[in-house]
């Protein structure tokens, strides 16, 4: 996989130009899946190992969970990384599904009967890992960029 390629095909397969809002970003996303995406900040996530957010594909939305951090930036890095593998496809690789209800107790407001495919970073060194990077980088230089984008991203996360 040559990652500079695969990274400039999926910005350019958004078809949002140079420079993008937050909100732009996300409904582009949501257009191509075909279904809505919700972000939720989960301090506890940030207590276990380093885990900064994790990733779950359910039948009617993708659900991103992002542990806390006192930097817009670094919050903002969490969730593009994780739209980087929506973008990418990763959640169509390998069709593994996950029951979600042995984490009731962590994730108490998704309910047991939605099945999943978590993405969390456990190996920073894959190609899928550093693709998703690659790209989150890129989305976030892109985002900074619009000088002009009126986006809610700071009314969201502060």
């Amino acid at each position: 996989m040559n990652i500079d390629q695969t990274v400039a095909a999926a910005i350019a397969a958004l078809n949002l130009g140079d420079h993008f809002s937050f909100d732009a970003l996300t409904q582009a996303i949501e257009h191509q899946r075909g279904r809505k995406i919700q972000v939720s900040e989960l301090p506890e996530l940030g207590d276990n190992e380093g885990l900064c957010a994790v990733l779950f594909y359910a039948a009617d939305r993708d659900l991103i969970l992002h542990a806390h951090s006192d930097s817009r930036l670094h919050t903002q890095q969490f969730i593009l990384h994780e739209f980087a593998h929506i973008i990418l496809g990763h959640c169509d690789d390998d069709g593994i599904s996950h029951d979600l209800s042995d984490i009731d107790g962590l994730l108490p407001d998704i309910p047991a009967s939605i099945r999943s495919r978590a993405l969390a970073r456990s190996d920073l060194a894959t190609e899928q890992e550093v693709a998703a990077e690659s790209l989150a980088d890129v989305l976030a230089a892109r985002i900074r960029g619009s000088a002009f984008a009126d986006t809610s991203y700071t009314e969201i996360f502060g």
